[in-house]
């Protein structure tokens, strides 16, 4: 997984060369969607009592392929807003996720919760274009981030009114954070070289969070006993797509893993 990380990091670098050469981080700021108010993201993860689930639009991986054949970004947001998520992931890579940062627009333009861009961002740039393509907040992933990098890219984001939820698999990630700027963090809980799932690993991991942090567990989760644990350990809110997105009904599977 070491191996397909770097693989995208650079295919995503150089698709954002090319993009450079289509728009100026000038032009995004005439987007349609560039002005519109902001749905508070961090302030949708946080409720006394429960677990608040990130629900994610995902049609693909490189690891399992296509997850969903009949993928429809609009239709799969109304059935989550309508079964209680609090927030919505979209997947925009499209070499490795065959996502888009259409599917993004249209959600967001429907949406009447927070929408997250689920990408692997490594520039201002792709900042500037979210917000043009209607996110409310971004995926910061540590692992592909140097610390300078992250700040940087928390500060270009809080400018035009973007929150981040930061992402780490490990200690060496958390260690690299600077929680004066960190505000929301996630842990993946499959390691990527094994693709084991480890939810208590993760827990541990976002437990060392400062106080005030907010905390959402990622990967692996699919049962109310899961939330339950998550709940019990004082974490947040969870972030799940590929268990909702190979249900038949996505909305249905949500509203039963909150059944906790």
């Amino acid at each position: 997984m070491a191996n397909i990380l770097e693989k995208i990091v650079v295919q995503t670098k150089e698709d954002i060369q090319k993009r450079k050469f289509k728009y100026s981080v000038s032009s995004f700021r005439s987007f349609e969607d560039y002005g519109n108010v902001r749905r508070g993201f961090a302030s949708h993860l946080k409720k006394e009592n429960t677990v608040q689930i990130i629900a994610e639009i995902k049609k693909a991986s490189p690891s399992k392929g296509l997850i969903r054949p009949d993928f429809n970004p609009e239709k799969h947001a109304e059935q989550y807003i309508e079964a209680g998520a609090a927030a919505i992931s979209v997947l925009t890579d499209k070499p490795f996720f065959q996502g888009d940062l259409l599917y993004m627009q249209l959600v967001s333009r429907m949406s009447s919760i927070p929408v997250l861009r689920k990408d692997f961002i490594v520039d201002e740039f792709q900042v500037e274009e979210a917000r043009a393509y209607g996110a409310d907040a971004i995926l910061l992933i540590a692992s592909i981030l140097e610390p300078s990098q992250i700040v940087d890219l928390i500060h270009c984001a809080k400018e035009i009114g973007l929150e981040c939820l930061v992402e780490c698999y490990d200690q060496t990630d958390f260690d690299k954070l600077d929680f004066n700027w960190v505000k929301v963090l996630g842990v993946n809980n499959r390691d990527l070289s094994t693709f084991e799932v480890d939810v208590h690993r993760g827990i541990k991991l976002l437990q060392q969070a400062p106080k005030g942090v907010i905390t959402v567990s990622e990967s692996g989760l699919s049962k109310p006993q899961d939330l339950e644990l998550l709940a019990t350990e004082g974490i947040h809110s969870a972030l799940i797509g590929e268990h909702f997105m190979r249900q038949v009904d996505p909305g249905s599977a949500l509203k039963e893993i909150l059944k906790f």
